[in-house]
């Protein structure tokens, strides 16, 4: 089973520049909750950052990795 550092370098590694924060939700190494900002998420809806995020764990979302919440955002410009 992943750990929680795993899946966050994982998500690092395929969005750069991205910040990344993981939490076992419910202690049993297989529920994440992930915060993920990325400038990949940019102009992108809601589903589509998720989809990028998923896409990083292919078939072991729902295997090994039962369950990832997500929250995703794209970082904040400053004018």
């Amino acid at each position: 089973m992943p750990t929680t550092d795993e899946i966050k370098t994982r998500i690092e590694q395929a969005l750069p520049d991205s910040t990344v924060e993981v939490e076992d939700w419910t202690g049993g190494g297989d529920h994440f909750r992930a915060v993920v900002t990325s400038p990949a998420f940019a102009g992108l809806s809601r589903i589509q950052q998720h989809r990028l995020v998923y896409d990083v764990f292919g078939a072991e979302i729902g295997g090994p990795i039962h369950a990832l919440a997500l929250t995703t955002r794209a970082p904040e410009t400053k004018p």
